[in-house]
């Protein structure tokens, strides 16, 4: 009874976000459709209450009819969002994280080293609406910040994700071997599909024309900084850059990412062929077209290498989805899935 009782209070929250960044030079097309395809998935095989679900996207609110309601993904509403999604998490909670849109490297500032291996790297960012970034060093913060026993899944449909959780470890990526899972699909779209990439060009040129400050003099740091304030990454200040540490041994964190730091994610458009499907990411898609053949739980290190079969079969040849987690969750199921089946089922027969 005890146990039954400890099941039905596992609270399942998420935070999904999707720039298109519509009107812009980097313009997507596929990543606000990746958040709808994840939200109706959340809901009808993992057990999320809609409530639970906290939507930030860059969507035309005159054409939404949501203008009310919907939160812009900017760099600050992303990290609160993660913030409030960890301060309702109790101990053994499911906690998710999906991010499609524009990532980045930042390359190391000048100075601002500290002697650690992780300051002395390119950074691995994502870049909200606003262009305000989140790191790796945020995304270490909000996994140190959930309570025992609890994870926080995070799946990042965008370029130069892999390792974007820092200090997480790696379980499938450039330095891991994974077998080929055998999947199988119909045909590609890999022809005109683009890149979630914003080269550190692009993005010093853009903060400097919104900051005054001059491009060729600064790095990124200096511009968010004086754009943002204490909402920049923690990467970017001086107590954020010296506070790298190993992760904890029991670490809830848990990363699948379209790539390997080196790489690039796809932006797939719509089929030509009557509408057959919508613009999406294609490591996002190749995650949906998983879990759909397989209704069973599966593990975190078979859906990685189950998607990277997709994408290899789909034309992606340069794309390698990767996972970062400890061993044992490497080997858990996404999402938790055998807790939520059980729970659903204990709820039925309560009825």
């Amino acid at each position: 009874m005890e146990g039954e009782n400890k099941a039905k209070t596992v609270k399942r929250l998420a935070t999904l976000v999707g720039c298109n960044y519509a009107g812009t030079h980097s313009e997507l097309r596929g990543c606000i459709n990746d958040v709808r395809a994840a939200r109706d998935t959340l809901v009808s095989r993992f057990g999320f209450a809609p409530g639970d679900i906290a939507v930030l996207t860059d969507e035309d609110r005159s054409e939404s009819g949501h203008h009310r309601t919907l939160l812009l993904p900017t760099g600050a509403n992303i990290k609160r969002a993660l913030a409030d999604m960890v301060a309702r998490a109790s101990p053994g909670d499911v906690l998710f994280f999906h991010y499609s849109g524009h990532g980045t490297l930042v390359p190391p500032r000048p100075g601002h080293g500290h002697g650690h291996e992780e300051s002395e790297k390119d950074e691995e960012a994502i870049v909200p609406c606003d262009f305000n970034l989140i790191t790796g060093a945020d995304l270490r913060r909000v996994v140190d910040m959930l309570p025992q026993g609890s994870r926080l899944t995070v799946v990042s449909d965008s370029c130069h994700s892999g390792g974007l959780i820092d200090m997480e470890k790696e379980q499938i990526g450039p330095d891991v071997f994974v077998p080929d899972a055998g999947e199988s699909l119909q045909r590609a779209r890999t022809g005109r599909a683009t890149r979630r990439f914003l080269p550190y060009s692009v993005l010093l040129e853009h903060l400097a024309g919104v900051s005054g400050m001059a491009a060729s003099e600064h790095h990124a740091a200096d511009h968010l900084l004086a754009l943002f304030g204490v909402d920049a990454s923690a990467k970017f200040h001086s107590h954020g850059a010296a506070q790298a540490q190993a992760a904890r041994r029991d670490d809830g964190g848990i990363l699948l990412s379209g790539c390997q730091s080196d790489e690039t994610s796809a932006d797939v458009p719509a089929w030509d062929e009557g509408g057959e499907a919508e613009a999406c990411g294609a490591f996002s898609s190749a995650v949906q077209r998983v879990l759909a053949a397989h209704g069973a739980p599966v593990s975190n290190r078979e859906l990685v290498a189950r998607t990277r079969a997709v994408l290899a079969e789909q034309g992606f040849e340069g794309q390698h989805p990767c996972l970062y987690c400890s061993d044992a969750n490497a080997d858990a199921p996404f999402l938790s899935q055998e807790a939520a089946a059980e729970e659903v089922k204990t709820a039925a027969a309560a009825l």
